[in-house]
């Protein structure tokens, strides 16, 4: 035990001596902790500051904002959020979807949930029923690694914005509903005043003709710059609004400039000399690419103004060649443009030193129009002018390369004037008249109609197989030019060019016109541009008239209209032509002897087409016939031609095909061998066929149906149409009648 104690007591002085160590790290480790709690306690005073400087920023903002948890609870809002949502601070840890929305956003908890599944951020426009507005945005809220932990959704006022926004949209409209006004307004203002002054027109052009003596020609003469000006101011608003709807559309090709300067040249030369202005021209050879129309109407434009402005001197046209383009000039020593207008001049309806407002200067559209077809053309447009010494306007014009450049075109010789039928609908009964009247001046046997209805009912009876259409555009009875013109192509079953002649500048009018390849001429139209569009047209498809002066013609027709057609048709080719109401008519004055061909209706009251020609046959008389009719079937056309008809034409006849069929009728009745020659012909083109053809062939012809062939023949129905699109293309027949004709005709041949 003593020994225990010693024991013990031997340590002490050992631990006594290790305590002060211990104390010391004691109080190393105490001081350590001392600055860690001193640390910890700023860093939580600045956590404190951070969050309460990030509270109050987010209170004291405007915009609306929830935070959500990973479970869509509320985690915190600023207090802008009560403008949509009805929150209270109680709501903290609520689900989203408990709270009560005061906007409609239907797609809210979709697009959360969506965004918290990683999808991209989710944006929409929101208005609560108060009428506010807001745009609603869910983003994700992140952790320092990227993880998303909640999401963030603001809503941003933006009422003012939309205010803004529907304001500039209902200016927008009123702006659009003024200007349709305008549209409108001018489309009806030209529209009245051009019908009578078309009438007016065709009038002046008719006097023209029609007036003998000097003192009378020259006050029909005193007409002309009235008529002028009247069409100029309409044209002028007509040109600004076709730029204006997109309907008027640039072609660019290559051309010589010299030709397109000789014609202003003489055209303006006359105007300036009777100004006493001297107009000189600098020729030029260059070879230019752009649309020469719309050149020439920037020209045009420019020199009128040029003659307009100057009181004395001259006017230069020339051209100057500058870095591959061609500058085109107008130079005149006219009143000049003071600076300040030398931006206004190309505005619409400013005019300098014309505040009478003088009808001959126009409407102060012509320099619009100029920089509207540089525009459109892609061309440089200058001015240089000073005031009292006069103007210079220079277009910029690309030149076109020694490989582009046009060869020089053959001399052609003169075109002869042509005429064919016309057909005229107009419901304005004066013009309608007149139109007529110039037409018939020309030579063109014209009929007119007053409304679609009237004019396909001329159609629908073979009164007129028109070679062209002119139409009003605005007609009665619901249907227009354009609708009319839609439904003749499709009873004559052909592209009939159709004039449509219009009043209405409208943006719909002239883009429907445009849509449907139809011609347009716009009132007032004069009778020479009229006559020189219809020898284009007609130009396409020239006829022979037919030989022999002592040829007689007989008409058996019983419709009066249709009859009077088919005698100026043919009358104008220098024929006798008789026309008879009926085959019995007929048969009562014909005499046989001479040189005669007879055009036969099919149908007729009484005797039939087909029983007056079987009837002449009968009687040993050779007379050629040719048959008309409406019935456009294969067994029409083979009863014709076992009548003894050389030929079978279907209604609505056209001019060009009767006159070819007459020709080849009385060339076949004067020279038999021509007659052989055209069944020998026929019999080749069958030759082609092969013997399964033929036989489809002559079943067809007898009228048997498809399927009963292709039953008869032990083959497919179409298999059997398939031989007769082939027999169609090897023997060149465009129709069942014709390869009729062609078969018989062979068949002659050969028996």
């Amino acid at each position: 035990m003593n020994e225990a104690v010693l024991s013990v007591s031997g340590e002490y002085p050992s631990s006594n001596g290790k305590l002060p160590a211990s104390k010391a790290e004691l109080q190393s480790l105490n001081e350590a902790l001392t600055v860690l709690n001193r640390q910890l306690q700023a860093a939580l005073a600045h956590a404190r500051t951070t969050s309460d400087d990030l509270q109050n920023v987010l209170c004291s903002t405007e915009e609306a904002t929830l935070f959500l948890d990973p479970h869509l609870r509320i985690r915190f809002f600023t207090p802008a959020t009560r403008a949509v949502f009805s929150v209270l601070p109680g709501d903290i840890g609520r689900p989203l979807a408990d709270l009560r929305s005061l906007a409609a956003d239907a797609t809210l908890l979709e697009d959360a949930a969506a965004v918290l599944a990683g999808a991209a951020p989710r944006m929409q426009e929101i208005a609560t029923a108060e009428g506010a507005w807001f745009n609603r945005r869910v983003l994700p809220c992140r952790a320092q690694g990227g993880a998303v932990e909640g999401i963030v959704i603001t809503f941003v006022d933006i009422t003012a914005r939309r205010e803004t926004k529907d304001a500039l949209q209902a200016a927008m409209r009123r702006a659009e509903q003024a200007s349709a006004a305008k549209s409108r307004f001018l489309s009806a203002a030209s529209h009245d005043l051009r019908q009578p002054l078309q009438t007016l027109t065709l009038l002046h052009d008719l006097l023209a003709k029609a007036v003998q003596g000097e003192e009378a020609r020259k006050l029909v003469a005193m007409q002309e710059p009235t008529l002028n000006a009247m069409s100029g101011m309409l044209d002028s608003l007509l040109d600004i609004n076709q730029i204006e709807t997109g309907t008027l559309k640039a072609e660019a090709v290559s051309f010589p400039i010299a030709t397109l300067l000789a014609r202003l040249r003489q055209e303006f030369g006359y105007l300036a000399s009777g100004q006493g202005l001297d107009l000189r021209l600098v020729p030029c050879g260059l070879t230019l690419r752009s649309d020469p129309r719309l050149l020439e109407q920037m020209l045009r434009n420019l020199l009128s103004n040029a003659l307009k402005y100057t009181r004395q001197g001259r006017i230069l046209l020339g051209c100057r060649r500058r870095a591959g383009m061609l500058r085109i000039e107008v130079w005149d020593t006219g009143i000049g443009i003071p600076d300040k207008d030398k931006a206004a001049i190309f505005d619409e309806y400013h005019q300098l030193d014309n505040a009478a407002r003088e009808r001959e200067r126009g409407l102060g559209l012509g320099l619009s129009i100029v920089q509207r077809l540089a525009t459109l053309l892609g061309l440089g447009l200058e001015v240089c002018s000073q005031p009292g010494r006069g103007s210079v306007f220079a277009i910029s014009v690309p030149l076109c390369g020694a490989a582009q450049a046009p060869a020089a075109p053959a001399a052609l010789p003169p075109a002869a004037h042509r005429t064919g039928a016309i057909l005229v609908v107009e419901d304005d009964p004066d013009v309608r008249d007149l139109l007529v009247r110039v037409l018939s001046d020309e030579g063109h046997v014209a009929i007119a109609a007053a409304d679609g209805e009237a004019a396909l009912a001329l159609i629908a009876r073979g009164a007129i197989r028109p070679e062209v259409i002119l139409a009003d555009f605005n007609l009665p009875k619901g249907m227009n030019g354009l609708r009319l013109g839609d439904l003749l192509r499709e009873r004559l079953g052909m592209a009939v060019p159709v004039i449509i002649l219009t009043a209405d500048i409208s943006t719909e009018t002239l883009r429907d016109i445009a849509a449907r390849h139809c011609l347009r001429l716009h009132k007032p139209v004069r009778a020479a541009d009229l006559s020189g569009l219809l020898q284009r047209l007609l130009g396409d498809a020239p006829v022979a008239p037919l030989p022999g002066a002592a040829t007689t013609i007989h008409v058996v027709e019983d419709d009066a209209q249709a009859r009077g057609v088919l005698l100026r048709v043919l009358a104008r080719d220098g024929q006798e032509v008789i026309g008879h109401a009926s085959a019995e008519a007929f048969l009562e004055a014909y005499r046989a002897g001479g040189e005669a061909c007879l055009l036969v209706d099919a149908q007729l009251p009484g005797m039939s087409g087909f029983e007056l020609l079987a009837r002449l046959r009968q009687a040993g008389d050779a007379l050629p016939a040719i048959m008309v009719t409406g019935f456009s079937d294969v067994g029409a056309a083979v009863r014709a031609m076992q009548s003894g008809a050389s030929d079978f034409i279907e209604k609505p006849v056209r001019a060009a095909t009767l006159r070819v069929a007459l020709d080849r009728a009385l060339a076949q009745s004067r020279d038999r061998g021509k007659l052989a020659a055209w069944r020998q012909q026929a019999a080749e083109s069958l030759t082609s066929l092969t013997l399964r053809q033929r036989e489809v062939m002559t079943r067809v012809l007898a009228g048997e149906p498809s399927k009963n062939i292709a039953a008869d023949l032990g083959i497919s129905q179409r298999t059997v149409e398939t031989h007769r699109a082939e027999i169609m293309r090897r023997t060149g027949a465009r129709s069942l009648p014709a390869l009729a004709r062609l078969a018989l005709t062979a068949e002659a041949g050969t028996g």
